[in-house]
């Protein structure tokens, strides 16, 4: 199989997703409490498979996964991929009694994960993280560290049931001092609070004040922490960008049904020719960064050795279309879109934060060119010898 078509059972599952979404996520998602966990929402994913799948699929099916909650219900996409996000370092490098603990409780959604790899002052910089992870002796004798810092920007917290943090457990190291702790949300010293922020899904902040953590919490290696977080990622950016195609398939698609609709100037809006060349570049570029996105995943799952760059092309590509996709939908709808309620509306409130978090579109541009240039040097040094 290509990335460029799907299979048609592929095709057929797409579909279902979408009616799931529809009639099952949707009224779910519109009884929850913006910027808390729906966990009802999530039980509901549990219940249908979907979060198991989130350990069984690989990337493309992610992608295809997050592509097509998101064209019905944004809530859902979200609430599945958040999930994903905090408990693939679990899934990918926990241990056996690491994972028996929380993933089968992440699957049926009556666990709530969380990646809290953001700082105040780092950002999507996550080699400059400050969370000091200070060496301390128990009572017992056993060795491990106390945390202490903040995390800010936290998908999922403070209500989330465990956080995999990452923190320096070796100054100055810069990206090779950084470990990863899975850390359960009672631990004592740990404090969060919510953040009022323009996207729906809940978003906090979190403090540290010597929450103590054992070798038994280190997901992979002490000190190799950066690799894990590079590794979520790279799976995880491409389908942050299907998500993003998702909502500008469905900005696109309600786009066409008002402008074959909607009488204007002795016609329909679509008799126009400025709204209807508007509408094919809607097109034009959401299809682009879909194949832009399957291409990205189908590399990683073929372990391709240019996933960072491509997974940060479609990343950037999905995101920044999906930005100019839903923005024309709402320019052509007019004052309706703006309406509290409003699809539109609502897309237009969803499709601004993907191109924040999980690595900046500043970010991702820096990423490109760095493997770009790497790529180059490798070439020139192999055809000098």
């Amino acid at each position: 199989m290509t990335a460029f078509s799907l299979e048609p059972a592929q095709l057929t599952w797409c579909a279902e997703l979408r009616a799931l979404a529809a009639e099952r996520l949707r009224p779910l998602a519109e009884k929850g409490e913006p910027g808390r966990v729906n966990r009802a929402l999530l039980a509901e994913l549990g219940a249908l498979g979907l979060l198991p799948r989130l350990f069984t699929s690989g990337a493309l099916d992610l992608c295809l996964m997050r592509e097509s909650l998101a064209h019905a219900c944004t809530e859902a996409e979200t609430a599945l991929a958040l999930q994903g996000l905090g408990a693939h370092p679990v899934h990918a490098h926990g241990t056996e009694a690491q994972r028996a603990r929380w993933l089968p409780r992440v699957s049926d959604g009556s666990a709530v994960a969380a990646f809290a790899l953001s700082e105040p002052d780092a950002g999507s910089d996550a080699a400059a993280l400050r969370l000091a992870a200070h060496p301390d002796t128990r009572s017992d004798g056993r060795t491990g560290w106390r945390l202490t810092g903040e995390k800010c920007w936290i998908s999922n917290a403070p209500e989330a049931d465990f956080y995999t943090v990452f923190a320096r457990t070796t100054p100055g190291a810069g990206a090779r001092g950084v470990t990863a702790f899975l850390v359960p949300a009672d631990r004592p010293g740990l404090t969060g609070a919510p953040l009022d922020m323009l996207s729906p899904h809940p978003i906090g902040a979190l403090d540290f004040d010597a929450v103590p953590v054992t070798a038994d919490d280190v997901l992979g290696e002490p000190d190799r922490g950066f690799r894990v977080a590079m590794g979520t990622l790279n799976l995880f950016r491409p389908s942050v960008g299907a998500f993003a195609v998702g909502m500008a398939q469905a900005a696109l698609d309600a786009t066409l049904a008002h402008t074959a609709a909607r009488d204007a100037f002795g016609g329909k809006l679509r008799d126009l020719q400025t709204v209807a060349h508007q509408v094919a570049e809607m097109a034009l570029r959401t299809e682009a960064a879909r194949l832009m996105v399957y291409a990205a995943a189908t590399a990683y799952d073929e372990d391709a050795p240019d996933v960072p760059r491509r997974a940060a092309m479609a990343k950037l590509l999905a995101t920044e279309t999906a930005q100019y996709v839903v923005d024309k939908a709402v320019q052509l709808h007019g004052a309706r879109a703006l309406r509290r309620g409003h699809l539109l509306e609502h897309l237009y409130r969803e499709v601004r934060a993907p191109r924040v978090y999980e690595g900046a579109s500043e970010v991702q541009r820096g990423i490109i060119a760095k493997e770009l240039y790497r790529t180059l040097d490798s070439t020139t040094k192999e055809a000098g010898t």
